[in-house]
């Protein structure tokens, strides 16, 4: 029977992972940015598509719930597929820097941070582009993403902000925990779990709603460019101040302490 790993082990398997992530060539890095834009593309489609299907006959309410669980399908792919999202790299290759410290590391770890969101970001609108051709979505899939769209830009600023504090600190989790499993299984339990609170739960993660939005400006105009760029800014910070405050550093003084 395996022992679950202590904090200081899962911590050195996370510093070994960021000083692999620091190390990639720019290639690497916007390669792997790129894939995670496009394989969260099929979440969010899964969440739609569901959706679709089920709330006309169950209602919204079940209709939500329904496409929350699809959605968690994305992000299984996400963490099977060793690609990662922005805020999949708050945890590891914070704590490999703060381990080796130094101006050079810190400005590795913002151009990794730079190079995966604007990769998330195009490799996702990408797909969204494709997606959004008349008839590429089965039916019923575009009204669900567009109202979607909409419940994301009609949040107030103090709540996508909070939001997205939210999902920064959840995301950031899942890192951890993916470095205190030892199985393929359980990274995929894990994933699916963590992805399924992301879809249903009050998160905004800055990739996600971002395309999310991007779906209802292309689709049928439901929201515009001003809201998209709104929550940008905001989710970004917000996911930033979640995953480095609440979980990363908290972590680290679990461990330095």
């Amino acid at each position: 029977m395996s022992v679950a790993p202590s904090p200081d082990q899962v911590y050195e398997r996370a510093t070994a992972e960021g000083r692999r992530r620091l190390s990639l060539s720019t290639l690497d890095q916007v390669s792997t940015g790129f894939i995670a834009g496009v394989t969260i593309i099929f979440g969010i489609v899964a969440l739609g598509a569901v959706e679709a299907l089920v709330a006309p006959r169950f209602g919204s309410g079940v209709g939500g719930l329904a496409g929350a669980l699809a959605f968690a399908i994305g992000v299984v792919f996400l963490v099977v597929g060793r690609s990662e999202l922005f805020t999949e790299d708050f945890f590891d290759p914070v704590a490999a820097a703060i381990e080796k410290r130094g101006r050079r590391t810190w400005g590795r770890l913002m151009r990794l941070w730079g190079i995966t969101l604007v990769m998330n970001l195009v490799g996702g609108a990408l797909l969204v582009a494709l997606l959004t051709v008349d008839g590429a979505l089965p039916e019923g899939a575009a009204h669900a993403l567009s109202r979607v769209a909409e419940e994301i830009a009609g949040k107030s600023w103090s709540a996508t902000l909070v939001r997205a504090v939210l999902a920064g600190a959840l995301i950031t989790l899942l890192s951890y925990m993916l470095n205190a499993v030892d199985t393929v299984a359980a990274r995929i339990l894990v994933a699916y779990l963590v992805g399924f609170f992301l879809a249903l739960g009050p998160f905004d993660h800055v990739v996600v709603s971002a395309l999310h939005l991007l779906f209802g400006i292309w689709l049928d105009g439901a929201v515009g460019y001003a809201a998209l760029a709104a929550n940008l800014g905001l989710s970004t910070l917000g996911n930033l101040l979640g995953g480095l405050l609440l979980v990363t550093l908290t972590h680290t003084a679990q461990v330095k302490s």
